[in-house]
């Protein structure tokens, strides 16, 4: 199996650079343009879904525009299917690439996860067995998208509900050689571990400890529901339809005073509350980060 070289350096990263470490962002839903505009509410940024925008004018466009002048924007893909056997679907690469050019969003990430085959498309993002030749189709297809867009990606991590038996290495080994090769780096999805930890009895933290920190460029938390599989087990699902649960609050403390204070994102993508309720998960996030961040000086100064 033959290295795939990391991304070249001439093209433009996604970091977390351009977004504000200390002042997290929430989803950004075309039903909170009013109250978003009016600058009332003190939130970092805004993360948009791609292929709601991969269209030619019209008034979500125009709001986008307008969100864009006074708010970092981080542009989050759910349809290139980075993880699926078959080819990348090129158009739908090349009117992403349109819209990354037009909108020059801080970041622009997607999924480790499959969502097409053939002709059909599934609403959902499933995963894939953690092996050397699903490797290397997924570090393949990173390295088309990066090279396509001339700008490097942050990958997330999944949400987990099954285990492959065809698994030869852990999802953060997996991750990790996907990262060293290609050259990306990682969205770390709270959620998600604790989500897919749960399931499938694995060490949160544990987890944690094995990402290459210098690759972490941005933290998603989002809120989870509980279901019981066939046989009466707990199954967590992840909704994104609820409040940041406290084990998963827990978790991101763990986690930003591992790797440090890092750009985070509040998901909320069913059931929308109020947008104050979205500020207040934000603002919850906030507090947390300048503990993380009074900490990290505590350490340097010591």
């Amino acid at each position: 199996m033959s290295d795939v070289a990391p991304v070249k350096q001439s093209l433009k990263a996604s970091s977390s650079i351009d977004l504000p470490i200390e002042n997290p962002g929430v989803s950004f839903k075309p039903q909170y343009y009013e109250e978003a505009s009016a600058g009332e509410h003190a939130l970092g940024w805004f993360e948009i879904h791609a292929e709601n925008y991969m269209i030619d004018g019209g008034p979500v466009r125009n709001q986008l525009q307008q969100l864009r002048r006074d708010y970092p924007i981080s542009c989050h893909g759910v349809g290139l299917s980075i993880g699926s056997e078959q080819a990348l679907d090129r158009s739908h690469l090349s009117r992403l690439k349109t819209l990354l050019d037009w909108l020059e969003p801080a970041v622009f990430s997607e999924h480790l996860a499959w969502s097409s085959h053939g002709v059909n498309f599934f609403n959902d993002l499933l995963p894939l067995p953690y092996t050397r030749a699903t490797l290397e189709q997924v570090v393949n297809h990173i390295d088309e998208v990066q090279n396509t867009l001339q700008r490097t990606i942050l990958l997330e991590n999944p949400s987990t509900y099954l285990d492959f038996s065809t698994h030869e290495m852990s999802e953060a080994e997996f991750i990790s050689e996907i990262i060293r090769r290609s050259g990306c780096g990682l969205l770390l999805d709270i959620n998600n571990v604790y989500v897919s930890a749960t399931n499938q009895g694995f060490s949160a933290n544990g987890f944690l400890d094995a990402l290459p920190v210098e690759a972490i460029g941005q933290i998603h938390l989002a809120g989870h529901s509980a279901d019981q599989d066939e046989v009466g087990n707990c199954l967590l699902i992840d909704s994104h339809n609820q409040p940041v649960a406290q084990p998963v609050w827990e978790l991101y403390d763990a986690a930003i005073e591992k790797f440090g204070a890092t750009p985070t994102l509040i998901e909320w993508d069913d059931d929308l509350p109020e947008f104050t309720r979205l500020q207040a998960e934000a603002r919850a996030a906030e507090q947390r980060l300048r503990v993380a961040r009074d900490k990290e000086h505590y350490r340097v100064a010591s």
